[in-house]
């Protein structure tokens, strides 16, 4: 099963970026909606067409996307506090 079944990619929509069920709304114009604040209430007002799990799946699969690797750092000298 796919699980991100709602987020499409066509190299003729939006130039192949991932998008939202074939709609010209792509995944990253979600997360950043979502990045500023935004609510899915929000979201959802402003974009009637989008539906919740729309937005669940941008939020799922752009980490997904990026594929983020967490690699150790040589020495103290690079450690970042927080």
């Amino acid at each position: 099963m796919n699980p991100f079944d709602r987020i499409t990619i066509d190299p003729n929509v939006m130039q192949g970026k991932p998008c939202v069920r074939r709609m010209r709304v792509t995944v990253s114009l979600v997360v950043n909606l979502v990045a500023s604040g935004m609510t899915k209430e929000e979201i959802l007002r402003d974009y009637p067409y989008l539906e919740p799990e729309d937005i669940a799946q941008c939020r799922s699969y752009a980490p997904w996307a990026v594929d983020e690797e967490v690699m150790p750092l040589d020495g103290a000298a690079h450690a970042v506090s927080g």
